[in-house]
């Protein structure tokens, strides 16, 4: 089952390719209701303390789940635990890379979490659309976002290869304190990357 959950920040409707299906799970992360709702999407969960969400009475939403203002996880987490606990196993997040920087590090960190546990997952905003990736590889199909780089989440990753792009890799070996594998471009209608040892976020970007 596939799960979009849309949380906070500002997000660009024209490059937001990943749209649900009736048959997905949505689930609205608190201010992220507002996102979904410019997006034409109707939330069917609704979750959060609602400190973000904005005055007044909460939307008219099948279910809505509240949780104390003082927590340990984010709801962006919360939301993406829940959509686990009913079966998901391929997890889209729309939003939630602009605004605050530790928010923003802490959604990238949950794709790492999600890979670990065999989940297929991706965040995107609009402006930037990020996978997280370890021991494997993955196809990258072209689009409006200009840019396509790794940034490295150890010290180092070896076997990095990079087909259908301005500036190819072969084996590569690459390290964290100086990354250089940033702002390539995409050639042809996709790109390959894989790394045979190591972790990395693949990052689309738009300028």
């Amino acid at each position: 089952m596939r799960a979009y959950i849309y949380t906070g920040g500002t997000v660009c409707p024209d490059r937001i390719y990943e749209h649900p299906k009736e048959e997905d799970l949505v689930i609205a992360a608190d201010s992220g209701w507002h996102n979904a709702k410019r997006l034409g999407v109707e939330p069917g969960v609704l979750l959060g303390d609602f400190d973000s969400i904005g005055t007044g009475e909460l939307p008219d939403v099948a279910e809505i789940l509240q949780v104390p203002a003082e927590k340990d996880q984010t709801d962006t987490q919360l939301a993406v635990d829940l959509a686990l606990s009913r079966g998901a196993r391929d997890i889209v997040i729309i939003g939630g890379l602009s605004g605050r920087l530790d928010h923003s590090l802490s959604n990238l960190a949950i794709l790492e979490e999600l890979a670990e546990r065999g989940v297929h997952a991706l965040i995107t905003d609009g402006y930037n659309r990020a996978r997280f990736i370890r021991n494997t590889g993955a196809l990258i199909p072209r689009s409006d976002f200009r840019y396509l780089s790794l940034l490295l989440v150890e010290e180092k990753a070896k076997g990095v290869t990079v087909d259908g792009c301005k500036y190819p890799l072969k084996n590569a070996t690459l390290f964290r304190k100086r990354q250089y594998a940033v702002s390539n471009e995409i050639t042809g209608n996709c790109a390959l990357v894989e790394v045979r040892r190591g972790a990395l976020y693949v990052i689309e970007a738009a300028e």
